[in-house]
């Protein structure tokens, strides 16, 4: 393949392993490995239901701008192409996060074989994000979380292929790459930074000579700049967001707990694995030229510890260490008492994957999902959100309940007046709830809701006067204070959904106190 062009050919230095091998067999290893992946997320596609998040994400889609109270709009985008394209079902939502998933595993091997490895090195490191369970997790459902690694590891495999010696114009492909990286979520900027102390922090400037890394800068930059005018615009709304989260929403965790929560994310058992690929990338001798990566990551994880935030923050930056490892544990594992362990290692993550695959794709109802959960004793221990003690782990629980509640306000709403349903507005507490009428209501003849929630607040009240509305949801207790006669007409109970969504009372709201546009500033609610 001529110089300059991605994928490459093996560089002298990867040329012996890839001559013993041959590239194709560790293509197409690498390809059933990504297609292992699609079909462990089918049976779970239709399971519970929609989670929070994709609600809004679908919301959005039928606002289309560029630029969201709490998000860039990659994700909107995305859900507009699978509505559009792929349909409106469940399944439908979930195809690409599954297929984004499934392209993460096969760049980590591909990132495996760019640093050195042959297919023990390649398929082992595939192994070990394809059973993450912090991955299986967010493939499972459409978020910003399966797309975001799939760009770093992009952005990570074109770097090594320079650093291999490959044309430096490759730097224009890394900037367009991590451009549209920056439009799905703005950490991307995170992983460029740490890519640039990276490659201070190992001592090699070579990239900073190259005028094309400048030029591949400035088309990242022209990328994200319709965001950025955006933000700027609206006030830089993001930085809201952040702030309030962590003030009001986010578990607070200490550097201890935010070190062990990597360990459960990405399986204990391939602990050691990207343990090895750290230190190999930082002290061995022919992971040198790539130490680039290592310090990366070791920046990644400063700045999100220190700014406080999640603890799966920083796991777009874990493929580069598992394909590091593969390397390290295929060296490592040549000499004749090691053998045993090439065959057994790569199988035990497997095997521990698929023993804790229900923690990440919805395969068992959820009954018998909290009764399996009790043979973990760290299954209840990872909590992100101070509102997300349920018995169902957050990413279950906020799946259950959403077409229950489109149904009540439904009876609510046909339970009013004739003469009074066309005026009135069915307002929501957070954009889960919103989303939820949004996406059922059109099938109940519902009208579209409203919200103060991030970007339902910038929607507006469209054109409601206040008279008659339907209220429920987060905040609703204090909302209803804003109206002069309230009667409650229904409760949404579900076990063992959310503790705030478990018993939701519906009100009817007449008699507001100010007209509903006038009082709209009072519902806005950035978090």
């Amino acid at each position: 393949m001529m110089d300059g062009s991605f994928p490459s050919a093996a560089t002298p230095a990867l040329a012996p392993a890839q001559a013993q091998e041959g590239t194709l067999s560790s293509t197409t290893l690498l390809c059933a490995t990504a297609a292992v992946a699609i079909a462990l997320h089918l049976p779970g596609m239709s399971r519970y239901g929609f989670f929070r998040d994709e609600l809004y994400y679908i919301a959005c889609s039928e606002h289309l701008a560029w630029g969201y109270v709490d998000q860039p709009p990659l994700i909107a985008l995305i859900a507009w192409i699978s509505r559009h394209v792929l349909g409106n079902s469940l399944a439908a939502f979930r195809v690409l996060p599954i297929l984004a998933g499934a392209v993460s595993v096969y760049l980590t091997g591909w990132l495996a074989r760019e640093l050195g490895g042959s297919r023990l090195a390649q398929c082992t490191s595939a192994l070990a994000i394809l059973f993450a369970p912090l991955y299986l997790a967010f493939d499972s459902i459409l978020t910003m979380n399966a797309f975001e690694p799939v760009f770093w590891l992009a952005c990570a495999a074109i770097a090594a292929r320079i650093a291999n010696g490959g044309s430096p114009k490759l730097w224009l492909l890394f900037g367009l790459i991590s451009g549209v990286g920056l439009e799905n979520k703005h950490t991307m900027a995170v992983f460029g930074f740490g890519l640039v102390v990276g490659f201070l922090l190992s001592g090699d400037l070579r990239p900073f000579r190259s005028r094309w890394i400048w030029v591949g800068g400035l088309i990242a930059l022209a990328i994200a700049a319709p965001n950025l005018v955006w933000e700027a615009r609206h006030g830089w709304p993001q930085i809201t967001v952040v702030r309030n989260a962590q003030l009001l929403k986010n578990e607070p965790v200490g550097p201890l707990r935010f070190l062990g929560e990597q360990v459960l994310f990405y399986s204990p058992i391939a602990l050691p694995l990207w343990l090895g690929g750290l230190a190999w990338l930082l002290a061995a001798r022919d992971g040198k030229r790539f130490r680039f990566l290592g310090c990366a990551y070791l920046v990644v994880m400063a700045i999100f510890m220190v700014a406080d935030g999640k603890t799966y923050y920083p796991m777009a930056a874990y493929p580069m260490l598992m394909a590091a490892g593969g390397v390290a544990f295929e060296k490592i594992s040549t000499s004749q008492g090691w053998k045993p362990v090439r065959i057994a290692y790569p199988a035990l993550i497997a095997l521990a994957g698929l023993l804790t695959l229900p923690f990440g794709v919805p395969v068992l109802p959820a009954n018998t999902f909290l009764k399996y959960a009790d043979a973990f004793p760290y299954a209840h221990e990872v909590k992100t959100e101070r509102d997300s003690t349920a018995r169902l782990p957050q990413n279950y629980a906020d799946m259950l309940g959403w077409d229950t509640l489109a149904r009540t306000v439904a009876s609510v709403y046909y339970a009013l007046p004739e003469a009074e349903r066309s005026s009135c507005a069915i307002l929501a507490g957070n954009y889960g709830e919103a989303g939820a009428i949004d996406y059922y209501g059109p099938a109940l003849g519902l009208p579209k809701t409203i919200g103060g929630h991030n970007s339902y607040f910038n929607w507006g009240p469209r054109q409601y006067s206040g008279e008659c509305v339907i209220l429920f949801g987060e905040n609703s207790e204090e909302h209803k204070n804003y109206f002069s006669d309230v009667q409650q007409a229904a409760t949404v109970s579900t076990p063992l959904a959310m503790p705030s969504e478990q018993n939701l009372p519906i009100y009817v709201c007449r008699k507001p106190k100010e007209p509903l546009a006038e009082l709209w500033p009072f519902f806005k609610f950035i978090i």
